[in-house]
């Protein structure tokens, strides 16, 4: 059983060296990523033609107009750190939906619903910014990274405790759950959300929209999210500690807006 338990961690090892890691644009944080980006590129190609086919996409000339407008500008600043983007910009129509998403590749829809809170082209290019920001930075590719490596290390824990009963085990392994959840997984997240706060901001602002329309935008956004769960337990920052962090990037968002 030593053997094996030894065996894995070598594994785990040889895996997360053969990897490496990767810089984020703007931000300069390294990352680790196991998912080929050529595979989740394909994959959300498939998945978003899916979509197209199952949503309902709106025809409404001034929310398509006005994305349109807004994404070519910040893809051509973007272009760069995505150079081999096939860009698309869907307005799907649903009210109710206050959201948006960007996946790899280039894919970027908005929802009818966020321009309940998006009332400027600033304020969509805070929206634009920010989801294409996750996709430059592979936050999704650093998601399913971590999911590998927390079942990795559910596997190692279950190595460790073959002495123990098979209700302790149990126990040990629901409490390792949580704790990934918790601890980990979710934190994580929230650490993608501020980065991409802080790299859309800077897209934006160079591709000449005022940053600060980022507060409030996000403002209203935060009145909006009437019964959501504490801080602790959610994939998003407060609107407190988003604004807050905002405006620490601030002065160098304007900074880009201004050189532009």
């Amino acid at each position: 059983m030593k053997k094996q338990f030894c065996s894995l961690v070598l594994f785990c090892g040889v895996l997360l060296w053969l990897a490496g890691c990767t810089t984020v644009p703007q931000t300069g944080r390294s990352a680790l990523h196991l998912v080929p980006a050529e595979q989740l590129t394909s994959m959300a190609a498939t998945q978003f033609g899916q979509m197209k086919q199952e949503t309902p996409i709106s025809r409404d000339p001034t929310y398509n107009a006005m994305l349109r407008r807004v994404g070519e500008r910040i893809a051509y600043v973007v272009g760069p750190d995505l150079p081999n983007a096939q860009w698309e910009f869907v307005v799907f129509e649903d009210d109710e939906q206050i959201n948006a998403f960007a996946m790899p590749g280039g894919k970027v829809a908005v929802y009818t619903g966020i321009f309940q809170v998006a009332q400027s082209d600033a304020d969509l290019a805070i929206v634009v910014g920010h989801e294409i920001a996750h996709v430059v930075a592979q936050h999704g590719n650093e998601r399913m990274t971590q999911q590998l490596l927390a079942a990795g290390g559910a596997l190692l824990l279950q190595f460790g405790t073959q002495e123990m009963d098979s209700g302790d085990q149990q126990l040990l392994m629901a409490a390792y759950g949580a704790g990934a959840t918790v601890g980990v997984m979710l934190p994580y997240s929230r650490h993608h959300e501020c980065e991409a706060d802080e790299i859309g901001l800077l897209y934006a602002a160079k591709a000449g929209y005022d940053p600060r329309a980022a507060v409030g935008f996000w403002e209203r956004m935060a009145a909006q999210s009437n019964g959501a769960p504490p801080e602790f337990l959610s994939t998003h920052p407060s609107g407190v500690t988003r604004i807050r962090k905002l405006n620490e990037i601030m002065p160098r968002a304007l900074q880009a807006y201004q050189n532009r």
